[in-house]
């Protein structure tokens, strides 16, 4: 029987919960959106009278599909063009959720989300809902269709594979933005000095062009080595503007709660660089570029107060 006003009050309350998990567990805002329609799609085929704890249904329903989605994803990208990065969600974005706790803001940093990419789909569900919703481990298992131990050995495996690569450092946004800044002022420098003092010795940079915008596919590796891809990354070149339809506007935010570097033309993002900072400097840079996966950051900039660039890169 169809769905009354009342029964799609019910699941539009649970909607933006449900997106801000199937972002984490998918890494693509696009892929979230589409999980939880068809999670719609399954609310309205179902007797709902009879489901006695909706938002647990909705989450059970949501998270096996993008299980689903995680294993059909892992074939899909190994034919994808270069290296897969998430996609970047800028600040204000109602997607990324709670961020009372550390480890609701770990959950969706660009960092963590990229090393999630190593678990497995099972692995990924139980760390996003235990450390980014507070699930108890039973409601975990029940929702997996496992065992409690089964849950909390997935979560210290999963935590183990996260905590290995992970070097981040929490900041405020306006130290953040002091980050940012003071990067971009050594990038456009023209000198590879500069950047060496603010990167680590075992920095990296990559980029995800997705086949449609050139970009490193396999990480640049070193201070010395970073700081010269930087370096010339940020020299002019007609080519580069060619590329991205004019000269970008730069301009100093933060993504997924990180500080990062946007490159703006004509209200178009073209590029979310975001930086993994540790107490010993800038760790990663890690560039989105593939225009498929900056809609979304181009839509939420158009609605952000974000003043003037710092300057013109290219």
């Amino acid at each position: 029987m169809p769905l009354t006003a009342e029964d799609v009050d019910r699941f539009e309350a649970s909607r933006a919960r449900l997106e801000t998990i199937a972002y984490r567990l998918l890494g693509s805002a696009g892929e979230a959106e589409d999980a939880v329609q068809e999670t719609f799609l399954r609310w309205q085929a179902a007797d709902v009278d009879r489901i006695e704890v909706p938002e647990a249904w909705l989450t059970k329903v949501l998270t096996n599909l993008c299980l689903n989605q995680l294993t059909s994803a892992r074939a899909r990208r190994e034919t994808y063009v270069g290296q897969w990065l998430p996609e970047p969600l800028l600040a204000g974005d109602p997607m990324l959720g709670p961020a009372e706790t550390v480890e609701q803001r770990e959950s969706v940093s660009y960092a963590v989300l990229t090393l999630l990419e190593r678990l497995s789909p099972s692995e990924r569900a139980v760390y996003v809902l235990r450390e980014a919703f507070d699930y108890p481990h039973r409601e975990i298992a029940e929702i997996l269709d496992i065992t409690e131990a089964a849950s909390q050995q997935l979560l210290h495996r999963a935590k183990k594979h996260v905590a290995d690569g992970k070097t981040r450092t929490e900041i405020d946004k306006a130290a953040a933005r002091r980050i940012v800044e003071e990067f971009l002022a050594a990038a456009a420098s023209g000198q590879t000095e500069p950047l060496v003092r603010l990167l680590t010795a075992d920095a990296i940079a990559i980029g995800d062009g997705g086949g449609k915008v050139p970009a490193r596919a396999r990480a640049f590796e070193g201070a010395v080595a970073v700081a010269k891809f930087l370096r010339g990354l940020f020299k002019p070149s007609a080519t580069k503007r060619a590329i991205v339809g004019g000269a970008p506007e730069v301009y100093a935010w933060t993504a997924n709660g990180e500080p990062a570097v946007v490159a703006v033309v004509d209200g178009r993002v073209v590029g979310v660089m975001c930086l993994e900072v540790t107490a010993e400097g800038i760790a990663a840079f890690r560039n989105q570029v593939n225009p498929d996966k900056l809609e979304r950051a181009t839509a939420r900039w158009a609605t952000s107060d974000h003043g003037e660039s710092l300057f013109n890169a290219f």
